[in-house]
């Protein structure tokens, strides 16, 4: 049985088309999947890169694209006002669900994503709907203490380190395939395609850099 670690962060409406996609992607394999969390912002800020709604034309396009992508395969989105919110709540509420160490499981994930997706629009952050949320799950740990806190940025780092650098990003057996359109790549790779037996993949990375800009 193949093992996949799912790096999320509900921040993303390519995170939740990708999670919504998955079970149509894996089907009819052995797989188990770890939902990590982590945050957006750590890896964007390690990296030195600008999201996607913090460049106007870019934001407008994202939006675009992700309302086509959602009704294509037949998934609800609905943009949350305002986007981009802080997910820091969320996500300590994901990682408060488990033991330390552990990893929430599709259930968890699930609602934390319909919370900011399906809800026509409503701020993630409502308190209310936050504390609504938090009953269903019934965190294990406290999502405020200090040690969720701690391990929620202990996790991004180490994604950041693994070279991590965007979400979803799905790893398996050593490859990391980014973005909800890198499924049928992830897919690919799990039903043993030959283009993942040669030289391919290794030799697609090491390519050299060329000309390089100086950021202002």
């Amino acid at each position: 049985m193949k093992r996949i670690t799912f790096y999320f962060d509900p921040i993303s409406p390519y995170a939740w088309l990708a999670f919504e996609r998955l079970p149509q992607a894996l089907e009819g394999l052995s797989v188990v999947v770890d939902y990590q969390p982590l945050l957006l912002a750590g890896l964007l800020g390690h990296w030195g890169q600008k999201g996607p709604a913090e460049i106007e034309p870019k934001r407008a396009w994202t939006y675009r694209q992700v309302a086509w992508l959602a009704q294509q395969q037949g998934t609800r989105l609905q943009l949350p006002r305002p986007h981009p919110f802080n997910p820091l709540a969320l996500q300590r509420l994901a990682l408060a669900t488990t033991p330390a160490g552990g990893t929430p499981n599709r259930r968890t994930v699930d609602l934390l994503m319909r919370h900011v997706w399906c809800r026509d629009g409503a701020d993630p952050n409502e308190p209310t709907a936050l504390e609504a949320l938090a009953t269903t799950l019934a965190p294990q740990r406290d999502p405020g203490g200090d040690e969720v806190k701690a391990e929620l940025r202990q996790r991004t780092e180490a994604a950041a380190a693994a070279g991590v650098f965007g979400v979803p990003t799905l790893v398996c057996e050593g490859r990391a395939f980014f973005g909800q359109d890198a499924l049928p790549m992830l897919r690919a790779a799990l039903d043993g395609a030959a283009w993942f037996d040669g030289p391919a993949w290794d030799d697609a990375g090491r390519q050299p850099p060329g000309q390089q800009r100086r950021l202002r």
